[in-house]
């Protein structure tokens, strides 16, 4: 048998992938499978594969829905099906792309039709075409936020309900979700992560022998795609039997009361939450003693589907890793007396995750096997050193009580004599912050944050449709038609509609925006405690940014300069690594980071023209440097902050100016900038300030022409 896919059985090494990705195809109640991994290691290619390996499906004939001859669905819009035999079809891989609409996924109905002649013509969507098989969403964690609504209802129900104005269509949805995702890219909503019953990390192998089998063999299968598969028939036709032989042995295999408190204590010990974790473990658990040919669960059985079930259920807040303390999962497991029987001596044991007994070169075209590697994002460069102050500009030592702080903690020499870097230091609690918005109304992507035109939210009027109509605004439509209705000829009780009378609701929700952050880093900062508090206060608002779907990007400035440390990036976790690794020390060239944000806004209102930015400037407004601009430290800031006021750039400034004496840079700043000035305190959402508010205000009065004065005065 030739494949148009790349053999799952001449995949290399990424051993835990194909495991869990056979224990689905055992025992599809398990619950799927996510594979995170850096790019290029063959998470793509291994679950394209999956397919080929499972058992053909028995369907009615002609049914749209695949159900099955023995028990149709008695609701199936193709029914009623009277049970009988039926014909059967192989196991589909369906993919769901990460563009897709609502209507690709769950279906469509022809509202027209329906409007008129009352009858429910419906075409059938993704999730129909999935039914009884695999579910794949390549890019998982960058799927909009109304897709994966629908995906956790029909993931939750076994069904997909498609309703238009009061015209309903309800049908079977029940398939193995596979996810695959990059990190660096972003996280999943929690809701969507727990809905995976597997999770496995993979990594490009560090082998030179297994990366040249996994570009030899990738290289053969370029050349030659179906004589490459021919050459893998026995093997992909041997874990094929296995697959179906452990299915039949499923039915009989026993999960003991120790095995049963082994997952309960081990879940307990985890604090995972939920009850999900425990079923999934124990269908893990028994999938994985019938793939090995056993009837009873082992100790083995139990540690294997803890490492494959919890570590992204330990996931406690948005920016932990995820993983599993393997030493202590030992210690639990070992509290219970093994009373279980011992198992047959086999050829192939419960270790066996491979399809065959080819050995470590055993692998795929687009990677191989190999420790997973540190998930993090890498450092970012060493910053500049510092540089001695200017003469006569003021002293980034810090001033009052920080002034004595700024000498805690390691300290690294100036290269040139300068003052000393801070090394970097540890982030205050987060806190939960006040809620930060553009103004106006957007039309960025869908998010929880500004005011947008979005296909989603509550109904604030109605137009023509652009294209394919989505969602219908009754009332206009009827409004539209009814003056033509005697031109029409009308003489029953139905109303004739006509394409043109068709409306489409406008709709009000949220978008996403770009939150860029701009950090000073400078000497002024370094004190332990002060800086402590700004990076608290830094993640607590890339946690909203994680909440309300944002980009997120962070520029820090001190020394010679500004860098960008972070690009604009949906990988928030990305950006809370980067500041936690930021050290302290050096001049404050405020302007170079002003114009460094100036900069990366006009890319990205390139690259991405809907998303509108929200610039949060984190300093105490100090500016000691003109960064090889040349010119006085403040003007030049001014200068900078006024260029992106006057490009209509949101700006928020939160000061973190402390001590008895206080000079109020930071609300000068935030006068230029045409924004409002927020305190470390008064960023916290329970304080009294009205941010929101102030935030409209300030941009609403810096845009009129007596804000203009009033920050001309300033």
């Amino acid at each position: 048998m030739s494949s148009a896919h790349f053999p799952f059985s001449a995949v290399v090494g990424q051993d835990d992938l194909r495991l869990a990705l056979l224990l689905n195809a055992v025992s599809p109640a398990v619950g799927g499978v996510l594979v995170r991994g850096e790019k290029g290691t063959a998470k793509s290619t291994a679950v394209r594969a999956l397919s080929a390996l499972l058992p053909r499906v028995d369907v009615v004939p002609g049914c749209r829905f695949s159900c099955a001859p023995a028990a149709p669905d008695p609701d199936c819009p193709d029914g009623p099906h009277e049970p009988g035999p039926g014909g059967d079809r192989p196991a589909r891989m369906v993919e769901l792309p990460v563009g897709a609409s609502e209507d690709r996924l769950v279906g469509s109905l022809d509202i027209e039709r329906a409007l008129s002649e009352g009858v429910k013509a419906f075409e059938p969507g993704l999730l129909a075409d999935a039914h009884r098989g695999i579910l794949y969403v390549d890019e998982v964690n960058l799927l909009h936020d109304h897709l994966v609504d629908v995906l956790l209802d029909a993931a939750a129900m076994g069904a997909s309900y498609v309703e238009r104005e009061g015209v309903s269509v309800r049908h079977a949805a029940r398939f193995l979700l596979v996810g695959t995702m990059n990190p660096e890219e972003g996280e999943l909503r929690p809701q969507l992560l727990d809905r995976f019953g597997l999770t496995v990390e993979v990594a490009a192998s560090r082998e030179p022998a297994q990366r040249v089998e996994v570009v030899r063999r990738r290289l053969a299968y370029e050349d030659d795609p179906a004589g490459f598969a021919s050459r893998w028939d026995g093997d992909e036709h041997d874990v094929r039997a296995r697959v179906v032989a452990a299915r039949a042995l499923l039915p009989r295999v026993v999960l003991g009361d120790t095995s049963l408190l082994r997952i309960a204590a081990t879940c307990a010990g985890f604090e995972v939450d939920g009850m999900r974790a425990d079923i999934v473990m124990a269908r893990t658990a028994t999938a994985l003693a019938a793939w090995a040919g056993r009837t009873d669960v082992l100790k083995e059985d139990v540690r294997q589907a803890a490492l494959l079930a919890l570590p992204h259920r330990r996931r406690r807040a948005p920016f932990d890793a995820p993983g599993l303390d393997e030493d202590k999962l030992d210690r639990i497991l070992d509290e219970f007396p093994d009373d279980e029987p011992e198992p047959d001596p086999e050829p192939e044991g419960p270790d066996d995750r491979g399809p065959g007994d080819e050995g470590p070169d055993d692998g795929g075209r687009d990677g191989g096997g190999g420790a997973p590697q540190g998930e993090g994002p890498e450092a970012p460069d060493s910053p500049e050193a510092p540089e001695t102050p200017d003469t006569g500009q003021t002293s980034d030592a810090g001033e009052g009580p920080d002034a004595s702080d700024a000498g805690e903690g390691p300290q690294s020499p100036d290269p040139r004599g300068g003052a000393p870097e801070q090394a970097a230091v540890r982030a205050s609690e987060p806190f939960r912050t006040k809620m930060l918005s553009v103004p106006g109304l957007g039309e960025g992507a869908a998010g929880r944050r500004s005011r947008a035109r979005t296909a989603h939210g509550r109904t604030t009027g109605s137009q023509r449709p652009r294209g394919q109509l989505t969602k219908l605004h009754l009332a206009a439509t009827v409004h539209a038609a009814a003056p033509h209705q005697k031109a029409r000829g009308r003489s029953g009780r139905g109303l004739v509609v006509r394409k043109d009378d068709l409306r489409q609701a406008t709709r009000e929700g949220r978008e996403g925006n770009l939150v860029l952050f701009v950090v000073d880093a400078s000497g002024s900062m370094a004190a332990r405690q002060r800086m402590s508090a700004v990076k608290g206060a830094v993640l607590s608002l890339l946690l909203d940014a994680y909440q309300r779907r944002d980009k997120v990007g962070l520029i820090t400035f001190r020394g010679a300069g500004a860098e960008l440390a972070l690009p604009p990036t949906s990988s928030v976790d990305a950006a809370a690594a980067r500041l936690e690794q930021l050290p302290t020390g050096g001049r404050t060239p405020l302007a170079s980071g002003l114009l460094k944000a100036r900069e990366v806004l006009r890319i990205e209102r390139l690259r991405d023209p809907s998303r509108r930015p929200l610039l949060v400037v984190v300093t105490d407004g100090r500016a000691t440097s003109a960064g090889g601009l040349g010119g006085d430290p403040r003007e030049l800031a001014g200068r900078g902050a006024r260029l992106l006021a006057a490009e209509g750039v949101t700006s928020v400034v939160v000061d973190c100016e402390s001590g008895p004496v206080r000079l109020g840079l930071a609300g000068v700043l935030a006068a230029d900038l045409g924004g409002p000035a927020v305190s470390l305190d008064g960023l916290r959402a329970d304080s009294l300030a009205g941010l929101v508010k102030n935030v409209r205000t300030s941009v609403e009065s810096a845009r009129s022409p007596q804000g203009a004065g009033n920050r001309r005065a300033a």
